[in-house]
């Protein structure tokens, strides 16, 4: 059986090699006469693009790699509870990839190595992608992204702003922790507990702030006993909950800075002859597992798999255009009301 080309596609679709190359790639001013006939041409043929000839016919890669933190990824990877955070990243990126005709690949590096420059440039060299992602807190530092920067490839940070350096795709913490804590006020609840993220990572501060911000706004005091220190991991959340439960005066509500941790207060909750919703808790990011829980958790959903997708979609844009001008691009959260939270009895 004779191997189909791009030639036979030119062909058969009566146009040069060179717009089949235009079509298959998405680049523009291609009237949509030939991209008809291109198309018909590809479906009829079965004509499948090598991505190697693709890289061989010009500078693209076509190949988008997001580095993420090695060390929080295999731990939940190794504890066996997953990393959906990371699998609605991917979710995003890799269906915007497939969509323009690109492959997407993931990489794992330790955020604090002293070695991070070189391990990220034998990526580079192994792999020479039109682009990278940095998801937190590879995405935190300035000074792997401005590496990035100098060796010309684009760059985009995922959740926080591109500060002129790269484009950054994220929303808004503090003002999604806010709305959070206000559900929680509006309930009636006045003893509110925070259970605070990792510092690693710059959402945890801002998502402590929103919720001051939110009791201060309200006329509460903030009380430092309600506010219980925690790393993201189901673990750190145990230990939390432990801490603000065992109070000589409990809260009555709790908002935690992830799903792992919220997940984490609803079991010590029950330990300490709880029930949720008469403790009322939030949690933060809305990953599935907080929908499949009893009763389903209260959550602000953060939009990974929407910033993952914007995130392909500008580095796909500057390996066709060229441009690079970095732009910020802030993206809505919700906060999904669901069984775990009710009004202050």
């Amino acid at each position: 059986m004779t191997k189909v080309t791009i030639r036979h596609v030119a062909e058969a679709a009566g146009v040069a090699v060179k717009t089949v190359s235009r079509v298959m790639n998405g680049e523009p001013n291609v009237t949509k006469d030939l991209q008809d006939r291109v198309v018909k041409a590809v479906e009829d043929l079965g004509y499948v693009p090598s991505m190697a000839a693709r890289r061989m016919g010009g500078s693209r890669s076509y190949l988008l790699v997001a580095l993420n933190d090695r060390q929080n990824t295999i731990n939940n990877w190794q504890s066996g509870r997953g990393n959906d955070w990371i699998d609605q990243m991917l979710h995003g990126a890799m269906l915007t990839c497939e969509a323009h005709g690109y492959r997407m690949l993931f990489e794992l590096v330790e955020a604090g190595s002293p070695d991070l420059d070189r391990k990220v440039v034998a990526i580079l060299s192994a792999l020479q992608p039109d682009g990278v992602i940095l998801t937190p807190p590879h995405s935190q530092n300035l000074a792997l992204v401005e590496m990035l920067t100098r060796r010309n490839v684009p760059v985009v940070r995922m959740g926080v702003p591109g500060e002129g350096v790269g484009f950054g795709v994220f929303m808004d913490d503090r003002a999604a922790a806010a709305e959070a804590t206000r559900h929680l006020i509006d309930l009636g609840h006045r003893r509110i507990g925070f259970i605070a993220g990792s510092p690693r990572f710059e959402a945890s501060g801002q998502r402590r702030d929103g919720y001051r911000d939110a009791l201060t706004q309200a006329g509460i005091a903030i009380d430092d006993d309600l506010i219980a220190p925690g790393d993201f991991t189901f673990e750190s959340g145990v230990a939390a909950a432990e801490t603000l439960l065992s109070r000589p005066e409990p809260p009555t509500a709790i908002l935690a800075s992830n799903d792992e941790m919220a997940l984490a207060t609803l079991h010590v909750a029950s330990r300490h002859g709880l029930r949720v919703p008469d403790l009322s808790l939030v949690s933060f990011d809305d990953t599935p597992g907080v929908r499949l829980s009893v009763p389903g958790l209260t959550s602000v959903r953060q939009p990974i798999s929407e910033m993952a997708a914007r995130a392909a979609e500008l580095l796909i844009g500057v390996s066709r255009t060229g441009e690079a001008s970095p732009s910020d691009h802030l993206l809505p959260f919700g906060l999904e009301v669901r069984g775990s939270t009710a009004p202050r009895t």
